[in-house]
């Protein structure tokens, strides 16, 4: 039950802008038709109009809305304009807010760092950069609070797209749930970082690789996967531990590889990476 009202109140998210915004889309398209231009490319200008008539205030440079940007949106929405625009107004909205102040300090997550459970070193063969997360260093916040491990998601995640190299746009990570058990079951996490990663980090996720996963996760992970959408699920990797190192080297060079999994990296603390 509780599943299916969360997928309702996404679904009424998703509501799509109306006039007189749609009247500007109609007018612009057939303008932009005539021109034979790129369909992405005219959908971007289109919701680049959208955006910037529905925030208030308007839009400045803090608020990052180059096309890079509104092409990951764009392709989250399978190119729909109104959804992709409605999508990222509310990420805007939301960024400003939860980061008024532009990124998340280390004192506002002292406790999440002192789990030691994320890390950071080389890239894939892609170019896109490594973050290993270790699953049994993770603990729920007393009392079911999540909010010191959203801004921890954050202040993870925005280190992680700072790596991400001119010409990429998605990273890598390696969920590593060796040791993993009851006392790292967190269901409110485990949403928050849906929410988070699928909302506001639209198409940076490459690949995720989830290797050592005991069964006891697998009950988790039935409870959660409804809230992955399809786009995203197709980029998780279940790893079998007997070809594990073989199948990071299909995407991980030797050398780019973390030693702990036969490569020759070092993992770095993601707070100093």
């Amino acid at each position: 039950m509780e599943c299916t009202v969360m997928q309702e109140e996404e679904e009424e998210k998703e509501e799509t802008f109306h006039s007189p915004l749609q009247e500007i889309i109609t007018k612009k398209t057939k303008k932009d038709e005539e021109t034979n231009g790129d369909e992405e490319t005219i959908k971007l200008s289109l919701m680049r109009t959208i955006v910037v008539n529905k925030l208030d205030p308007p839009p400045s440079s803090k608020d990052n809305i180059d096309d890079l940007t509104l092409r990951r949106f764009l392709r989250a929405r399978d190119l729909d304009v109104e959804k992709a625009s409605s999508m990222f107004v509310r990420y805007l909205e939301w960024r400003r807010s939860f980061v008024p102040k532009g990124s998340i300090s280390e004192s506002e997550i002292t406790n999440e760092i002192a789990q030691n459970k994320m890390f950071v070193q080389g890239s894939d063969k892609q170019g896109r950069p490594i973050a290993v997360v270790f699953g049994s260093r993770h603990f729920a916040c007393k009392g079911g609070c999540v909010d010191e491990f959203r801004r921890f998601l954050v202040f993870a995640l925005d280190k992680l797209c700072h790596r991400i190299p001119e010409g990429q746009d998605k990273f890598t990570i390696i969920g590593d749930l060796k040791g993993y058990g009851y006392c790292n079951s967190d269901l409110r996490g485990n949403l928050a970082a849906i929410t988070i990663q699928q909302e506001y980090y639209p198409e940076r996720l490459g690949k995720l690789f989830v290797i050592n996963a005991p069964y006891i996760f697998m009950t988790m992970w039935k409870i959660v996967c409804p809230f992955i959408d399809k786009n995203t699920k197709k980029k998780i990797v279940f790893v079998e531990n007997k070809r594990l190192r073989e199948t990071l080297l299909e995407d991980i060079d030797e050398s780019q590889l973390p030693d702990i999994y036969g490569g020759k990296l070092q993992l770095v603390p993601v707070q100093n990476g």
